[in-house]
């Protein structure tokens, strides 16, 4: 795209990216990558060492911030001499505590993420062509001006405070031939009680949508055919440009090139009818939806700060297959977010949530341990549930899960599916995924790489 002309060229530089936690997180540093490309730098695999490392961080649980440091740690005993740039949740969260890791030359928070190319560019000594360096320039990410990361050397109070609606770092991942996600929404106002989300990410705010069909386009233009549409709570889209979800989704759908869309994590309060009857339709939407239920009993729902009742989510269940499933047609991929030992989630209560989901029959389950995370209210709640009780109860879900996997896969038998086929396997076939998410395989042709194919499942 040449995001990045006002640059003079450097080549010879390397630079490598490390990426943990969310397709979020992948959009952007896939962003990221394109940029310094086109300032010049040359992308390559951390193991082969690197001038300047990048590293795209998570926070979401308590592990996920020892990975992270791990991660930098490693990078530094590569090659001691780069300097280390470190973005994401867990730098916008503990921005001291990533600073104090040795080798750590620049921690890059939430607002300031569409300018961490060119504070890495300035920090690395490459000039910008123009006044001042890159006043007033537009990056890729659609954010203007020059705002200031958080360097090792400064001085001053760390804001920690949540991000406003302000400006938001569109983003798409271009790494895959056949698939991109595509960044259209980030940050979240719900504040559910265990959630960190929206102190690490900001509060609710999403690109214009002629933005995401720009990008689109420029998706399409690589060759790729299927779009994962991706945010921290998808289906709030609008609420910084006032536009609407389902608008977004009609003018996609009208993109050249684009053959399939998916929706990443949308509320299930969020998925309203009028999507939901527009997709069943006939559109390139495919039978697929990843819904955040959390917990399956209305007690953790309510204590946790949910809005919606296991009456609303099964009845939004039930209108999906009823709109989109019928005779010859697949059945609707449901993937469903869990989390298990949340505070308060005594034995009875977790049976109440195990047999909801055995209720609605998702074809797959999302499962995570809750992780008490410092400054949510369910951090301090009484009842928190033992490490030990926690992990029998995830072994439990992942054998349920297992099942109606299986169950989903044996019921979509005989069924007419189509089927994106992907690159080579490492046993000379080639694999692909059905609309409705059934990973299927094949073998090895070349020129049915990138292509989609009618199949019997």
């Amino acid at each position: 795209m040449g995001a990045h002309n006002g640059f003079r060229r450097q080549r010879g530089v390397k630079i490598a990216f490390v990426t943990l936690g969310c397709k979020l997180n992948y959009a952007e540093t896939s962003t990221y990558e394109r940029d310094f490309a086109s300032a010049g730098l040359e992308p390559v695999s951390w193991r082969d060492g690197a001038d300047v490392f990048v590293v795209n961080t998570c926070t979401v649980t308590a592990t996920a911030n020892k990975k992270s440091r791990s991660e930098i740690r490693k990078l530094h005993r590569i090659n001691p001499n780069a300097p280390i740039i470190v973005t994401g949740c867990y730098a916008q969260m503990k921005p001291e505590e990533v600073e104090a890791i040795e080798g750590v030359k620049m921690v890059v928070g939430t607002e300031d993420k569409a300018v961490l190319v060119e504070r890495t560019l300035g920090l690395l000594g490459i000039k910008v062509a123009g006044k001042n360096g890159a006043e007033g320039r537009q990056t890729e990410g659609g954010a203007e001006g020059f705002a200031q990361g958080r360097q090792v050397d400064s001085s001053g109070q760390v804001n920690t405070a949540v991000t406003e609606r302000s400006n938001i770092f569109g983003a798409y991942s271009s790494g895959e031939r056949t698939r991109s996600f595509l960044k259209v929404q980030d940050g979240c106002d719900n504040f559910c009680r265990y959630c960190i989300v929206p102190y690490a990410r900001g509060r609710s705010r999403n690109i214009p949508i002629c933005q995401a069909v720009k990008y689109a386009q420029e998706i399409a233009s690589k060759g790729i055919k299927e779009i994962v549409l991706t945010g921290v709570n998808t289906g709030d889209f609008g609420r910084s440009t006032g536009e609407s979800f389902l608008d977004l989704l009609k003018a996609l759908n009208g993109v050249d090139g684009i053959e399939r869309y998916r929706i990443s994590s949308i509320e299930p309060n969020l998925l309203t009818n009028d999507i939901i009857d527009w997709i069943a339709s006939g559109t390139k939407f495919q039978p697929h939806f990843h819904i955040p239920l959390q917990v399956g009993c209305d007690e953790l729902l309510s204590s946790m700060g949910r809005k919606y009742t296991t009456v609303e989510f099964a009845e939004k269940i039930e209108y999906i297959r009823h709109a989109m499933e019928g005779p010859g047609k697949p059945l609707v991929f449901f993937g469903i977010d869990v989390m298990a030992g949340l505070p308060g989630e005594s034995e009875e209560l977790f049976l109440k949530s195990y047999n909801f989901l055995e209720k609605i029959k998702p074809a797959f389950i999302h499962i995570f341990p809750y992780s008490k995370r410092p400054g949510t209210p369910a951090a301090v709640m009484p009842a928190q549930t033992s490490p030990k009780v926690k992990a029998s109860r995830v072994a439990r879900l992942e054998e349920l899960s297992s099942r109606l996997h299986s169950e989903f896969i044996e019921a979509n038998k005989g069924i007419r599916e189509r089927v994106l086929w992907e690159s080579r396997e490492k046993d000379g076939t080639m694999a692909g995924y059905t609309g409705n998410y059934i990973r299927l395989s094949r073998p090895y042709e070349k020129n049915k790489v990138n292509t989609i194919e009618e199949v019997v499942i």
